[in-house]
């Protein structure tokens, strides 16, 4: 419980919190120690934690749109750490610890829930699969077994165990899993960023990045021109078409992730259930409503629109699995843009232009990377371009030198 809150309940009076809004808009300086190309929570977390930890202030977030409303604002808020390789299980394990804290760390309430997540298994070798990927996360300290059908059904009651004919074998069950509200998170880290004189620029946008000698020294904006000593991208969904203002061309093919959710009903569901056979995966907010998701679209497009068909089949999937959802209204849909790279882990560290640094290639996990990717994100520009260990095995040059790290299956609906 955030302390504030507590605080708040014992209190006679209930004052308003003046300081609790973002700053008013400003000019634009002419130079800023850095620029960060992107106003979604890995923007806003890499400043905050380059703030309060590594006294770096003089920081211009640019954000074309407003505070959090590329995919940040269109993903379903799942945290999780239960990837399959080594690299990706340590790296998701330190975010999963640090949302735990996020509440307090910010005085804010970003609304974290422990839910747990269950992947179910409907072939034999989907169960040997499962049971490597639970003693890689459980030998760096996640909380991931393998479970029997039974232990299913007492889990989730209303659960179809024989979904379109593919009789469920067993579970995944990871008890990190867990959701948050995405947009308090990045009010949470632009608030503390803000505090500390980090300035954030709405409506904002990047129309080129100035490379001088090798060198990136500024980029140029709808505002004018800004200089600085280094430029961060992390702009989730464009990352290819940014970074080649900078000249740099990236590994990565993007493509729109959909996404829907129910009218409300009485809570009835409280682990995240997927089938990466059916592609898709549910779950209920605390409001009450039913969250459906899945693979992405089959096609590469920078759009964020929602399909008919794409809905069809989704429900479809899911009605198999909770075979009364059939009965529900369908309350919106929605979709974002998700950059795509061929081993399905991200891109991030230094770039062939100097003081230029990727945060890219996230796919469908960047906001569950929020916390621990701006906290090393800061190392890296605080230390002056050394990597830290936990996310060198993710450079950009690991796919001229063969490195991948492989996660495809890893999603919680496979794509």
């Amino acid at each position: 419980m955030p302390f504030s809150l507590l605080k708040y309940g014992l209190k006679n009076d209930y004052p308003f919190e003046q300081d609790a809004d973002l700053p008013s808009p400003s000019e634009l300086k002419k130079h800023y120690d850095v620029v960060i190309i992107g106003g979604g929570g890995h923007g806003v977390a890499t400043a905050y934690y380059l703030a309060k930890y590594h006294g770096i202030t003089n920081i211009a977030i640019l954000e074309k749109g407003y505070l959090g409303g590329g995919n940040t604002a269109r993903n379903t808020a799942v945290i999780r750490s239960n990837y399959l390789t080594s690299e990706g299980v340590k790296f998701y394990k330190e975010s999963v610890d640090l949302f735990q804290g996020l509440s307090n760390e910010f005085d804010f309430n970003i609304m974290y829930s422990s839910r747990g997540q269950l992947t179910l298994a409907h072939t034999d070798a989907t169960v040997r699969s499962f049971r490597q990927r639970t003693e890689v996360n459980k030998h760096f300290g996640g909380r991931t077994e393998l479970i029997d059908p039974q232990q299913i059904k007492e889990l989730v009651p209303t659960l179809n165990m024989n979904p379109a004919d593919m009789p469920v074998l067993a579970g995944l069950w990871h008890i990190d899993g867990a959701t948050a509200r995405h947009d308090a998170v990045a009010w949470g880290y632009a608030k503390g960023a803000t505090q500390r004189g980090v300035e954030l620029h709405q409506l904002t946008e990047v129309v080129d990045v100035i490379v001088e000698k090798g060198r990136a020294t500024g980029v140029k904006t709808n505002r004018g021109t800004v200089h600085c000593d280094c430029v961060i991208q992390a702009v989730a969904g464009h990352s290819s078409l940014v970074a080649a203002m900078a000249g740099i061309k990236m590994p990565i093919t993007t493509y729109p992730l959909q996404a829907m959710v129910t009218q409300p009903v009485k809570p009835f569901l409280d682990p995240l259930v997927s089938s990466s056979a059916l592609h898709c995966y549910v779950q209920q907010t605390g409001r009450g409503e039913i969250v459906f998701g899945g693979g992405s679209d089959p096609y590469p497009l920078y759009n964020t629109r929602s399909t008919l068909d794409l809905k069809e089949s989704l429900l479809a999937h899911a009605v198999e699995m909770f075979p009364f959802m059939a009965n529900l209204k369908l309350m919106r849909q929605w979709a974002g843009i998700t950059d795509m790279t061929s081993d399905y882990s991200p891109i991030m560290g230094l770039s062939p232009v100097e003081n230029y640094y990727l945060d890219a290639g996230w796919g469908t996990w960047g906001f569950k990377s929020t916390p621990i990717c701006g906290k090393t994100m800061a190392e890296l520009v605080a230390s002056g371009g050394k990597v830290p260990d936990l996310i060198a095995p993710f450079s950009m040059d690991r796919f001229d030198e063969f490195r991948q790290v492989n996660e495809m299956g890893a999603t919680a609906a496979s794509h």
